[in-house]
């Protein structure tokens, strides 16, 4: 069954490759963009036929990295957080092959598939057919479900912990449903947080950032931003992981995020620049 992949997004449709869908909606959406030559379409089974590998890495003790070479669509990694109660892969990625499904069955295989935000939805149905997992989104990004199946399942509220010390977290802002993770056992029990680019590492990766739009540049309000940092901070974490492998807080990322969004509040409203100096 060869399935519509959208080649800008990686988002995998329902239906065929033979009469795919007219746009793709993730795309013409303001916080996405369409490709200058158009809409396009692949298949996973085409991918396979590319020199694609999907690199399986160790990141810290008990978390894995899963990243795409060459990239598909926007590039981002998937993480595996390994639990006695069952794995789970944090946000997906387009590309499967039977080595990739190899080599995470041998770190235990994947119970929970939770994604922060429905750019990175990608070929999830693929993924929790493979692993036989339950993919676990919030109920406000129900719409952006473009292949809907039985396992999916839809979680509301703004906590949800799917194995002990590893809690979904729905902080909004970038998707209404966009969450993060928080992993109390990470970095030797101090605590990670992994946030797609719901919370976004930047060049200097003693700050993060948050946007309704990164390629298209639209911030959010200050409000939004206030709200995400009052829930996160409420968590202990000391490293933080975004979508591509040099997002990385290394250390004191609550912090980081709690003085990043205090910066970007005080731009929002206007503060004088000799306060946010002493601040900052």
């Amino acid at each position: 069954m060869s399935l519509p992949i959208c080649v800008a997004c990686g988002v995998q449709y329902e239906g065929t490759i033979a009469s795919p869908p007219v746009s793709c909606p993730v795309c013409e959406d303001e916080r996405q963009y369409v490709r200058r030559e158009g809409q396009a379409w692949t298949t996973l089974e085409a991918l396979r036929e590319t020199e694609r590998v999907n690199r399986v890495i160790e990141v810290e003790p008990g978390l894995y990295s899963v990243q795409t070479e060459p990239r598909v669509a926007i590039g981002q990694r998937a993480l595996l957080v390994q639990s006695d109660a069952g794995n789970v892969l944090w946000d997906c990625v387009t590309y499967l092959d039977d080595a990739t499904v190899e080599a995470i069955r041998q770190l235990g295989g994947i119970r929970y598939i939770a994604i922060s935000h429905p750019h990175y939805y990608s070929a999830m149905v693929e993924w929790a057919e493979a692993f036989d997992a339950q993919i676990v989104l919030h109920e406000d990004s129900k719409e952006w479900v473009m292949r809907p199946s039985e396992r999916i399942t839809f979680w509301s509220g703004d906590a949800l912990e799917l194995a002990a010390g590893v809690t979904m977290l729905r902080v909004g802002g970038h998707f209404t449903g966009s969450a993060v993770l928080h992993w109390q056992q990470g970095q030797a029990g101090k605590g990670v947080l992994l946030t797609g680019d719901t919370i976004y590492v930047v060049a200097d990766r003693k700050w993060v950032s948050f946007m309704y739009s990164y390629p298209n540049l639209i911030p959010l309000p200050a409000f939004e931003v206030e709200r995400i940092r009052d829930l996160v901070q409420a968590y202990e974490f000391d490293r933080l992981y975004g979508a591509w492998p040099h997002s990385v807080v290394e250390t004191d990322a609550r912090q980081a995020v709690i003085r990043s969004a205090d910066r970007y509040i005080a731009a929002l409203t206007s503060r004088p620049q000799n306060e946010l100096k002493n601040r900052f």
